[in-house]
């Protein structure tokens, strides 16, 4: 069985752990296994033995190691991971709109599809039905299946008498 690859850590534990500290998760993963590689002996740095000790897969372990080897701590520094802000196609005004729209409790809308209706008869905008939906789920907290909404155009005179005469208040 080959021995594990001995690497040198350059830097001390304190620079390691603070910037274990001040990193996101994936830096502060990356931090961790050079201040194991730094405190560790020789027969508990193989890539196995790291992966069940920090919880991370072996693969990554090999390729961090390589990384630091060939370019340093500067390189496990940077989160080089892709996407980015992509812009939301509901500007704040139709934001409002909407908002306005979902609070309003008499607006007689009971579900995602008469919401998208209305964005692409009102707001003129052309979304796909699980857009909307996900996007009133993160910004209203919205749900899919919720109990059904009472009648608008039920009288609310005729509520409050009804609640009065009913056959809970009256006393026995």
């Amino acid at each position: 069985m080959a021995l594990p690859k001995q690497i040198s850590i350059k830097e001390n534990l304190l620079t390691l752990k603070t910037h274990a500290k001040n990193g996101n998760e994936l830096i502060k993963k990356r931090m961790r296994l050079l201040i194991e590689l730094k405190k560790g002996n020789s027969n508990e740095q193989s890539k196995r033995s790291l992966a069940i000790k920090l919880g991370i897969n072996h693969n990554s372990i090999v390729k961090w190691r390589n990384l630091y080897l060939s370019k340093g701590i500067e390189a496990l520094l940077k989160d080089g991971r892709k996407g980015g802000y992509k812009p939301s196609i509901i500007t704040k005004d139709e934001h409002e709109k909407i908002k306005t729209l979902l609070h309003n409790k008499n607006n007689g809308i009971v579900g995602y599809t008469e919401l998208l209706n209305w964005v692409a008869k009102e707001l003129k905008k052309d979304m796909k039905y699980i857009t909307l939906v996900k996007y009133a789920e993160r910004h209203f907290g919205t749900k899919i299946k919720v109990a059904r909404k009472s009648n608008i155009k039920k009288d609310l005179n005729a509520v409050e008498a009804f609640k009065k005469t009913s056959v809970k208040n009256v006393k026995k």
